[in-house]
């Protein structure tokens, strides 16, 4: 109900995504009447949204502080409820950041010895995969060097499930790629970070800047929520400006409109590839449970890719991995034991 776009946005959203999964269904959290009015014009969402009223709905200016005292009545508060209850896999809201990361960690609490969770994307990149993990991009402006190394192994974890890497390649962002830059808990950050990249089955290849984000030398980046958050909207608004200087440019002229027209297929291919919507969902890492944060602004298009996000996690048993990873190490320090917290060699992450 909190997105920029309205609910109609996030049952189209919906709809595309039920038209693709024959298997999903779905539990809507907001306002009953108008819910049922827009899932009744959606024929493939027959008898696969089960419709929940909540009288209140947490807008983009409400502080976390107030919808922590106040929130209970919200469509927010009842979709986390639906997570910490087992009656859904993920919680997917395109409303207010910092209030969906505050009640998230009242009503789903953070993992065993986790200081602060994270928000990790998607980037695209030259991998083979397409993409890169980012984290933290604004659950926290602040992280310590034991954040930083937490923060590494959950967005390894998060590699595995969502790209399938064996052995992830983290790094540091920094200021540059010798060791003598940047702050202090970078440096004890990277040596962190180092010591424990064989017991946790990943690759550290050191600091990496700003220009590597997007590259095929690393798979996991990892940084504090503030510079995180400042690289993401200027990437975002980056791919924004090179697609209306394209479309002008290609606009100015009878001999630039023919251009256009005889390179459509590669324009095509090209703004599909920097479409931001088509890597929408942030997912909050270091939580008992599984929630991702969509754009406020996302489009159908842009919440179905966070939906398909969702379905994805849910399929691999993320939540239930990263938590066994994180306790692992926490308490010995070495690589998850197979059987920790009940779970089969086959479902831990190593093998993802």
């Amino acid at each position: 109900m909190g997105g920029d776009l309205g609910p109609k946005a996030v049952v189209s959203g919906m709809a595309i995504s039920a038209s693709k999964n024959p298997d999903i269904k779905f539990i809507v959290h907001g306002n009953g009447p108008k819910l049922s009015e827009l899932v009744a014009r959606k024929r493939v969402l027959d008898g696969r949204v089960e419709i929940r009223h909540a009288d209140d709905v947490v807008s983009m200016d409400d502080k976390p502080s107030h919808v922590m005292r106040h929130g209970k009545g919200t469509s927010m508060w009842s979709a986390l409820e639906a997570v910490r209850a087992g009656e859904a896999e993920t919680c997917l809201s395109c409303g207010n950041t910092g209030a969906l990361m505050a009640l998230s960690m009242v009503r789903l609490r953070k993992l065993p010895g986790v200081n602060r969770p994270a928000i990790a994307i998607l980037w695209p990149s030259r991998n083979p995969g397409g993409f890169n993990v980012m984290l933290d991009v604004g659950a926290d402006i602040r992280a310590e060097a034991q954040d930083l190394h937490q923060y590494a192994l959950m967005g390894m974890s998060y590699a595995r499930n969502g790209l399938g890497l064996q052995r992830p390649r983290v790094g540091i962002l920094n200021v540059g790629t010798e060791e003598h830059k940047g702050r202090p808990e970078l440096h004890e950050a990277h040596d962190i970070i180092a010591a424990s990249a064989d017991a946790n089955q990943y690759e550290f290849v050191g600091f990496v800047e700003g220009g590597d984000i997007p590259s095929n030398r690393v798979d996991v980046i990892v940084t504090d929520g503030f510079t995180g958050n400042v690289a993401l909207k200027t990437a975002e608004g980056t791919a924004s400006f090179i697609s209306e200087a394209l479309r002008t440019a290609f606009q100015a002229t009878p001999l630039s409109k023919i251009a256009a027209l005889l390179a459509m297929t590669s324009l095509r291919r090209l703004k599909k590839r920097i479409d931001p919507r088509r890597v929408n969902g942030g997912v909050f890492l270091g939580l008992n449970g599984t929630v991702v944060k969509s754009h406020g602004s996302a489009d159908a298009t842009g919440v179905s890719a966070a939906i398909k996000l969702s379905w994805d996690l849910a399929q691999t048993g993320f939540s239930d991995r990263l938590a066994a990873r994180l306790a692992s190490t926490q308490s010995t320090g070495q690589s998850v034991n197979k059987t920790e917290a009940g779970l089969t060699p086959e479902k831990t992450d190593q093998g993802i």
